[in-house]
């Protein structure tokens, strides 16, 4: 079965995993949902991932992330851009991303960047999500 926006099911994934306490979650892989686990670990939002070769497109196994009280580190995931209505923002606009709670993730010419490293390298792009 084919998956019409493969960011939400990802984070859907996600998101139920943290919901049901889970310590891993698997994923069909592809290289930008490979760099979107990248940025989520580099902020400390999930414990590792790794790549699972199979004889399909690979898996992405992430392993989640939890305080002592074995509360999620991901408390909200929010899809903005969608397949039926993109959304675009200027490096000027990024202003408005930073001062929401947690960390918006753009696709920029440059490659998948947070809004704080677009805002340095003075580059806009397409809002894919925000985690929290």
């Amino acid at each position: 079965m084919s998956v019409t926006d493969p960011i939400a099911d990802m984070l859907t994934r996600i998101r139920n995993a943290c919901g049901a306490k889970h310590k891993q979650v698997d994923i069909p892989g592809s290289k930008l949902k490979k760099e979107i686990a990248r940025i989520l670990h580099q902020n400390k939002y999930i414990a590792n991932f790794v790549e699972v070769e199979d004889n399909k497109q690979n898996l992405l196994r992430i392993y989640l992330r939890y305080d002592k009280q074995i509360q999620s580190m991901i408390t909200g995931m929010e899809r903005i851009s969608k397949p039926s209505l993109r959304i675009y923002v200027k490096h000027q606009d990024l202003g408005q991303l930073s001062r929401k709670l947690g960390v918006t993730l753009l696709s920029t010419s440059r490659g998948i960047l947070t809004d704080q490293e677009a805002k340095k390298a003075k580059v806009g792009g397409e809002v894919l999500f925000r985690v929290w």
